[in-house]
């Protein structure tokens, strides 16, 4: 036994002279010369000794204390940095000893498990061989389990922000980008980018870190932008409330979210063009990020919509006007293209079309797939159809003379062009007659004369709040109240305009109403027939998806009238009735008002509108969304928490309830959204005839809507509409 070990002292001198020598060499060359060199063990080496043993003779040790084998991750990163830098740290191991005892030339490894995975990984991979040696540590003297518990208790991980510096040190000195730092350490490139991300930061906030001050998600919402003094300046600014939501919210206070209709209508690589910068958040959906520089974006929107104007303009135009909003109050007179009979050559073209067209469909009828072919023939005659439908209605060439077009960014980021506005210049305007005892406040309402308090203010003028004496029972303002009717009604317009019948049924209820009951305000049609508009009341309501679909359905209607009104009889006349529904449904449509105004005393009239929500089942949902700017910061703590406590929970509520106005309805915007709720002005009394589709449609207009009955059941008042004159 003294021999061998002795011999085995000597063989181990051996080595590390050898290892001393070939310092120019690489550690694996020499360790398998090393391993050549190497005598069969004839007994235990010494306990300490470090040996080159091959990776086949390495063996996973029964006593390991770690029991959950590594990730998959934690191999591969691993492997990466083995095949990169080596062997960093030796394994720890223990001659396999066989049933009588002894030495088998098979050793166990107690500490390095992952290390010898990530070898086997390598071997897998083609990268070394099955007998690669691996520098290894014998340990006999100390108990493999308590040692293997040893390993990987008795250490401290780095922490985060030394590592997040560490890597951006790698790309600033080294010059390597985040695919290379990737291959080097075996994680993805995006975990390299977040990392790189983090390490930009500024260092003040990364020390505050590393105390304790910020945690993960908060650091991660300032990488967001890579601006130190604007980091600082937002975390000198926070409250006690630091979510990472209300970090990046305050980081992006001055920039464009890429899903504004502005960022959709440029795109991103015309606004990258222009020099403008995108900041991008790498540790959350940020849908596109934030476009900076709001001017450059701006201009950009601008640019792109008069290049549309002028190729609009060429149609002959008298001009063109861009604007990124809506001109509400442009005053001008519209006209409309009129039908006009086709062409011989152009009625021929349209026949033949429609006539291959249909031949082709028969043909390829009831196939899964077209040819490309057959495909691409489809799509010629469409175009040709199309285009020759568009020559059927035509703008008066002196309309076109001295009018002009629109050319407006609409709500979904589409250029939308508005042509045959006539200016008050170019023809005579018709006098107008003044409104008696009305004028206009500094807000642009429109009130009427002697509704002044003592101190000369409008009634209607909104009182600051006082936040710390806030009542929860306190009423909705009256601005809000009409913004969220003129919402409604504008749903109604859309909603009634869409389902003739009913339309008939409210026409009728209108008229009857006006014709037998003396004095009865009963509808909430403006039967003249009288169209109110809405821009009064709501601001941005003609930029919204049900104004653009209602002035579509107008402009489509209004194409299709005959240029005298005389002729407008025979053109009634010769509908079908599907048609002349459809159109009278639309004139109807056009005469809603549920606008809900300070100084009206109409319960019937909200009433009847109550009846009709409930008639259309209309879903407000559709065309109304709660937001901060829409309601959620116009209205009072209380009305935020219930909103909050009322669509997702009384958890909720209480989480937000501690914070500042103006935070807490942002917070409360994101909490409610996406739940369907709505205020209770815009909500719609379910319609019974959806429970019940035997049920009588007069079953479901008698209805008594949740409006007009109070908790016992009973109508409010007491009172009922009058009696019919007699």
């Amino acid at each position: 036994m003294a021999r061998t070990s002795k011999k085995a002292r000597a063989v181990t001198e051996t080595m590390a002279d050898q290892v001393a020598d070939a310092e120019v060499r690489s550690i694996g060359e020499t360790a398998k010369e090393i391993v050549g060199a190497l005598p069969a063990p004839e007994a235990e080496a010494a306990s300490g000794a470090a040996d080159f043993i091959p990776l086949n003779k390495l063996k996973k040790s029964p006593r390991n204390a770690r029991k959950t084998p590594h990730s998959e991750a934690t191999i591969e990163a691993l492997a990466a940095s083995i095949a990169v830098k080596g062997m960093l740290q030796n394994l720890v191991v223990e001659p396999e000893l066989d049933a009588a005892g002894e030495p088998t030339d098979s050793y166990f490894v107690t500490v390095g498990e992952g290390r010898r995975l990530a070898q086997l990984l390598r071997v897998k991979r083609k990268e070394i061989r099955k007998t690669e040696p691996v520098r290894c540590v014998i340990d006999t003297a100390n108990d493999p389990h308590e040692i293997s518990l040893d390993e990987n208790v008795t250490r401290e991980a780095m922490h985060p922000a030394d590592q997040f510096e560490a890597f951006r040190e790698l790309a600033e000195n080294r010059g390597w980008g985040a695919e290379e730092i990737a291959a080097r350490f075996g994680v993805t490139a995006h975990v390299v980018r977040q990392r790189l991300r983090l390490g930009a930061v500024s260092p003040k906030l990364l020390q505050v870190y590393r105390d304790g001050g910020l945690n993960l998600d908060q650091l991660m919402a300032f990488a967001l932008t890579e601006d130190h003094g604007r980091q600082e300046q937002v975390f000198a600014n926070l409250s006690y409330n630091r979510e990472p939501w209300i970090i990046r919210r305050d980081l992006t206070k001055a920039h464009i979210p890429a899903t504004d209709r502005r960022a959709i209508f440029v795109g991103p690589e015309e606004y990258t063009e222009a020099g403008g910068t995108i900041l991008r958040d790498l540790f959350t959906e940020d849908r596109g990020g934030f476009y900076e520089d709001a001017a450059l974006l701006d201009r950009l929107v601008t640019g792109k919509l008069e290049r549309i104007g002028a190729e609009v303009q060429a149609e002959g135009w008298k001009w063109v006007s861009v604007h990124i909003d809506y001109p509400h109050a442009h005053g001008q007179r519209r006209a409309y293209p009129q039908p006009v009979e086709l062409s011989e050559e152009d009625a021929a073209a349209y026949a033949a079309a429609q006539e291959e067209y249909n031949r082709l469909s028969e043909e390829w009828d009831g196939a899964e797939e077209l040819p490309p072919e057959a495909d691409e023939r489809f799509g010629v005659l469409e175009a040709d159809m199309e285009r020759i439908d568009a020559l059927r209605h035509i703008y008066d060439p002196d309309d076109v003379a001295r009018g002009g077009v629109l050319v407006v960014l609409s709500h979904d980021g589409t250029a939308r062009i508005e042509r045959g506005f006539i200016r008050a210049g170019d023809e005579k305007p018709e006098p107008e007659e003044t409104a008696e005892n009305m004028r206009v406040t500094e807000d642009g309402e429109i009130i009427e004369d002697g509704t002044d308090d003592k101190d000369g203010n409008p009634v209607s003028a909104l009182d600051a709040e006082d936040e710390d004496t806030e009542d929860a029972g306190k009423p909705l303002s009256d601005l809000l109240v009409r913004d969220l009717t003129a919402h409604r009604t504008l749903g109604l317009r859309l909603a009634l305009g869409e389902q003739p019948d009913m339309a008939l049924v409210v026409v009728t209820h209108a008229l009857a109403a006006q014709t037998f009951y003396r004095g009865a305000e009963a509808t909430c049609l403006e039967i003249r027939p009288t169209s109110s508009t809405l821009t009064g009341h709501a601001d941005g309501i003609e930029d919204t998806a049900p104004a653009k679909a209602l002035a579509d359905r107008h402009a489509g209607w209004a194409a299709d009238m005959p240029c005298d009104v005389a002729d407008l009889w025979g053109f009634i006349a010769a509908l079908d009735q599907a048609s002349v529904l459809a159109l009278f449904a639309h004139c109807a449509s056009l005469t809603v008002n549920a606008v809900r105004l300070p100084w009206d005393r109409k319960p019937r009239v909200h009433e009847t509108a109550d009846r009709l929500a409930t008639a259309l089942a209309l879903d407000m949902t559709a065309h109304w969304t709660p937001t901060a700017r829409t309601y959620l910061s116009r209205v009072t703590k209380a009305h935020i928490a219930a909103a909050v406590r009322e669509a997702v929970s009384d958890e909720a509520a209480d989480r937000i309830a501690g914070m500042k106005k103006q935070p807490m309805a942002e917070a409360a915007e994101q909490l409610v959204a996406a739940t369907g709720w709505l205020p209770a002005l815009l909500r719609t009394e379910r319609p019974a005839w959806l429970d019940a589709p035997e049920a009588e449609a007069g079953a479901v207009l008698n209805a008594p809507t949740a409006a007009s009955r109070d908790d016992t059941g009973t109508v409010e008042d007491g009172a009922a509409f009058n009696h019919a004159a007699e």
